[in-house]
């Protein structure tokens, strides 16, 4: 915007330009150079307020990017002091907050104790020698075992030893020679298998089953031992072998 003294200059010289302080006429080059200059300045001035629009067209240079600096770092504060107040309340809430309780090992891992039932086989005597029976007849063999360990695990065992030590899922029992083999352990007859649990359900399963009346009839018919009894309570003690299956076939 052309400033108020420089258009009062002009118009004093075009003043002084039409009176003359000598008082000259004008020729008419001069009157024509003298309206040109007014129009110049004329169309300056409306150019002038056109682009202004009302405003200072020389702004501060550094005045808008002061403000806009003043009004960040006070958002910056002020998401700060609300980050904070946040980080009070997670903290006072892990506080209030119970602890969570360590998961329980497995049944297998745990000493288990309770009341049971106890089932005993065994070989037959060194006296019994019939006369062209095999001798395999005569012995306890793995099947044996493992059917009595089936029917009770069936019939709701919640732990199990046999010979004392823990059976678990894992767990195979093998036939070596005239030994069964647990846990790569070899163990002599009597074999003892003990099932803690209800004791009318162990036994009503093992009287129920098919697999261990066959054992019995060919016990009593070859002088085999098996006994069941009901026990008061009995101890298995936690398994501390590895419960990985490390191999599997098909």
């Amino acid at each position: 915007m052309v400033p108020e003294r420089e258009v009062m200059v002009l118009k004093r010289r075009i003043g002084n330009a039409e009176g003359g302080g000598a008082h000259r006429p004008l020729s008419s080059r001069g009157s024509w150079g003298t309206a040109a200059v007014c129009v110049l300045f004329g169309v300056m001035i409306a150019a002038s307020m056109l682009a202004a629009r009302g405003t200072d067209l020389r702004p501060s240079r550094n005045g808008g990017m002061a403000e806009l600096v003043t009004s960040q770092v006070h958002h910056i504060r002020e998401l700060n002091e609300e980050v904070s107040e946040l980080e009070t309340e997670v903290d006072g809430l892990s506080r209030q907050a119970a602890p969570v309780p360590e998961a329980e090992p497995p049944l297998e891992l745990q000493r288990v104790a309770g009341p049971a039932v106890r089932v005993t086989l065994e070989d037959a005597p060194d006296s019994v020698n019939p006369v062209g029976v095999d001798a395999d007849l005569l012995v306890v063999h793995q099947q044996d075992v493992q059917a009595v360990v089936n029917e009770l695990w069936a019939a709701g065992a919640e732990a199990m030893t046999i010979q004392g030590q823990r059976v678990v899922s894992t767990t195979a029992v093998k036939c070596v020679g005239n030994t069964v083999v647990l846990h790569e352990v070899p163990y002599a007859p009597p074999y003892v298998i003990e099932a803690i649990g209800d004791p009318e359900r162990l036994n009503a399963g093992l009287d129920e089953s098919e697999a261990i009346a066959l054992y019995k009839e060919h016990a009593e018919a070859y002088s085999l031992g098996y006994r069941q009894e009901t026990l008061t309570e009995a101890e298995a003690p936690p398994y501390e072998g590895s419960t990985q299956l490390m191999h599997a076939r098909r």
